[in-house]
């Protein structure tokens, strides 16, 4: 019998790589995964794309391919001879800009509001950097800091050499900011209060918290905003009597609470029993329990419904020129009335140019919540 063949069962050189399908991976695999998996959503994706193919040409055409970039008046925004339509009036926006970010401020003392703006990014940015060092001491700056040294320039004190400027003076984006700012920051902890008061096991406490979440919710954002306008210097003595810019910020707070406090009781509800036993067999007390356990878990559930809220209030803030306060939106409109630049595209520009920052803000605001949603649930599960 001869000798036997040997057999080897391991290759002795590394096999060809080969590409990878294209039907699992690559951008037909994510068009077929994403957008065309099922014929409903084939169907969808379809029609969205004909909305948008029938929608995005004409707002290009209007805001750039027709649109004009040069002129002194309303002169360079009309029809041409021709008769052939303009598209967006930009010299309109490039003539007004000023006014649309300080309102009537006085023009000598603006550096105060671009001090303002300057602080406010810097805080903001060192409070919502999440590897930023030393965050204790930037939540310290932002939130003490930050609100006294923004008053004293924006308000004034003749002490340090800084003239007054009356509230009335305030206007455009510097109102927007200093609204959704205040708004956003002190409705927050307010919402939790207010919470935490619903939850509450002493009746008092959760008969007047309810009261207050109901009441507040079941009116709109305008009537608040009218009842703190008139109703608010009833409350005060004469002398203490808050402008209007005050009683805005205290309206719309008021209102944002009431809301935040529904999205934080729903983080609550989703955490479960025995997170707080738990905690109660460690013998923590409940401020302890919920600032170092329940809260925590709580906010981090509701995020995306905070974010909502957050932006819907940073939108909401152009209500407050029904009670006589110049923000953004209602600069622009007086701005669209000059006679210098009354043209048929004069409003849409200045809608347009509205639109453009509300949907850059916000959506800035959203991606910045996916981001820290992301990172907080990493390890979860999820």
């Amino acid at each position: 019998m001869g000798a036997a063949t040997p057999i080897a069962y391991v290759r002795s050189r590394p096999a060809e790589r080969r590409r990878p399908p294209v039907s699992a991976r690559g951008p037909f695999a994510w068009l077929r995964q994403n957008l065309f998996s099922t014929p409903f959503n084939a169907v969808l994706t379809i029609v969205a794309m004909m909305a948008l193919a029938w929608l995005v040409p004409p707002v290009i055409r209007f805001l750039l391919i027709d649109a004009v970039w040069v002129g002194a008046d309303r002169e360079a925004c009309l029809a041409g001879p021709d008769g052939r339509e303009v598209g967006a009036c930009w010299p309109f926006v490039r003539e007004r800009i000023f006014y649309f970010i300080y309102g009537s401020y006085p023009l000598g003392e603006r550096w105060r509001v671009d001090l303002f703006f300057a602080l406010f990014a810097f805080g903001a940015g060192w409070l919502l950097w999440l590897e930023a060092p030393r965050r204790t001491l930037g939540a310290a700056y932002f939130f003490v800091v930050l609100p006294i040294a923004s008053f004293i320039l924006l308000s004034g004190w003749p002490a340090v050499g800084l003239a007054r400027v009356d509230t009335a003076l305030w206007g455009g984006l510097l109102v927007t900011v200093v609204v959704a700012a205040v708004g956003i920051v002190l409705s927050l902890p307010l919402g939790i209060v207010l919470a935490l008061g619903r939850r509450s096991k002493m009746p008092i406490v959760k008969f007047f918290s309810v009261a207050f979440i109901e009441f507040v919710r079941g009116v709109p954002l305008i009537t608040v905003l009218f009842m703190a306008s008139v109703m608010l210097p009833l409350f005060v003595p004469p002398a203490w009597s808050p402008d209007k810019l005050m009683r805005a910020l205290v309206g719309v707070t008021v209102f944002s609470a009431a809301y935040m406090a529904e999205v934080v009781r729903a983080g609550l509800a989703a955490i479960p029993r025995g997170q707080f036993e738990a905690a109660q067999a460690l013998g923590l007390s409940y401020g302890r329990m919920m600032r170092l356990i329940v809260l925590p878990q709580a906010l981090r559930i509701t995020i995306p419904n905070i974010v909502n809220s957050t932006v819907a209030l940073f939108k909401d803030t152009t209500l407050v020129f029904f009670v006589g306060i110049f923000d953004f939106l209602r600069t622009i409109e007086v701005a669209r009335a000059d006679p210098k630049w009354a043209t048929p595209v004069t409003s849409a520009t200045g809608y347009a140019f509205a639109a453009l920052f509300y949907f850059v803000c916000c959506w800035s605001m959203s991606l910045y919540a996916r981001r820290l949603e992301r990172r907080l649930s990493a390890g979860q599960g999820r």
